[in-house]
């Protein structure tokens, strides 16, 4: 019961991460439409958002170490506040750089937040498959609000995406605005525990001496969460841009709600997935799971690409072309590669976890750099040729999960 309501606030948390940041992801529609972006420019958004955590993962991991879980989780949402009510104004302001800038504020408070939940979580969890389970729940809360950030906006644009303004986002940005003030409130009444808080009185003989970037499981865990990441965010994203694009530009001409509904699902279908990681994460380890989904990433990604564009399946009397459906299926393999990565990199690193989160953070910046990528081929090359990206980045991490994620560095002293 003690660790209960610290476990619901982190819940929350995760909630708004994924809230805010799908809901930059999806105004790539508006952006391209109002201000008559190529695909790559609609993504700065969300670059913005995600390079972020390039500027703040370091200093984040430094002020959760020494100012601990709370005081961190409150700059997190009032900075949270403060980027997403940047984006509103910028609707009114008819500004894309305004917008931008919100975007880049929104970003740090993501990247704070997530300093906190995951290894908040992993340490109540106990480490291991216990913490990994714990972060797969957390997970699943992290998709709920994944998966009503599209599907909201893609209601407030309605059908004429052609037409949608940034000022048609509004409602959508006063109710993150007000969850960010009811998590402030819940947090500044809330006994958080502080296992990595750094005391003044501790000893520092071997500062220096060794770090996260000691441990090899850790460097490549580094360099597979900011794949994981881009690709993530950069399937959904692209298919966005690929679904509501017409046929001239090369994408499916579908309506702006339409494909929202099928961004919605790819994200529901990663709460299915973490839902079901929740279950099972105390049974099955984090290096089966990652093993297991990267292999099918790969296989749906080679549909996409393989698969002929006038290819459908008809449903309710609709044709749905195929590579969309296989798009959407990814969200069932990106859904458990999160806590399974977090928690095979930072399994044995004891005193140095709180740095590791904060080295993770900045690579979580890979969200921002490979949707942008990704989109940059789709401009030169199309949109189904862009889906190699991220094949390549699931085929990384799976070499991860079967060799790259032992920790060879035993003999380092991590009490």
């Amino acid at each position: 019961m003690k660790r209960t309501l610290p476990i619901i606030v982190m819940f929350m948390l995760f909630f708004m991460i994924a809230f805010v940041t799908n809901f930059a992801g999806s105004m790539g529609v508006i952006v391209k439409n109002q201000f008559g972006t190529t695909n790559a420019l609609s993504q700065l958004g969300t670059f913005a958002n995600f390079i972020a955590y390039a500027c703040m993962g370091i200093p984040s991991g430094l002020i959760l170490k020494r100012k601990g879980y709370k005081f961190t989780s409150l700059l997190a949402v009032t900075v949270g506040f403060i980027g997403v009510g940047i984006q509103f104004l910028s609707g009114y302001a008819q500004s894309f750089g305004i917008y931008v800038a919100g975007a880049l504020v929104a970003g740090f408070s993501m990247c704070l937040l997530n300093i906190v939940v995951n290894p908040m979580l992993n340490t109540l969890g106990g480490g291991g498959n216990r913490g990994n389970q714990l972060i797969q729940w957390g997970g699943t809360i992290n998709s709920t609000g994944g998966t009503l950030a599209p599907v909201l906006l893609g209601y407030l644009i309605g059908g004429q995406a052609a037409t949608a303004q940034v000022s048609d986002a509004a409602p959508a940005m006063i109710i993150a605005m007000a969850i960010f003030v009811v998590a402030f409130v819940v947090i500044a009444f809330t006994a958080i525990p502080e296992p990595h808080l750094e005391k003044e009185d501790k000893t520092k003989a071997d500062a220096g001496k060794h770090s996260p970037l000691s441990f090899r499981h850790f460097v490549l865990g580094a360099a597979a969460i900011f794949i994981y990441v881009g690709v993530e965010v950069g399937i959904p994203n692209t298919a966005n841009l690929y679904m509501t694009s017409d046929a001239a530009q090369g994408g499916l001409g579908m309506s702006a709600s339409l494909a929202g509904w099928f961004v919605g699902c790819y994200w529901f279908l990663m709460l299915v997935g973490r839902f079901l990681g929740g279950l099972f994460g105390g049974r099955v380890s984090s290096r089966a799971m990652l093993v297991a989904v990267s292999t099918l990433a790969l296989v749906l990604l080679l549909c996409v690409v393989a698969v002929p564009a006038g290819a459908t399946l008809s449903a309710s009397g609709t044709a749905v072309p195929l590579k969309v459906l296989f798009i959407t299926l990814c969200g069932l393999c990106t859904s458990v590669m999160w806590g399974s990565i977090f928690n095979l990199s930072t399994e044995g690193l004891g005193k140095y976890t709180a740095m590791a989160s904060g080295i993770f953070m900045t690579m979580v910046c890979g969200g921002g750099i490979l949707p942008l990528v990704q989109n940059l081929l789709a401009d030169k090359l199309g949109y189904s040729v862009s889906y190699l990206l991220p094949m390549l980045g699931f085929a990384f991490i799976l070499f991860y999960a079967v060799k790259g994620s032992r920790n060879v560095n035993k003999d380092i002293p991590v009490d």
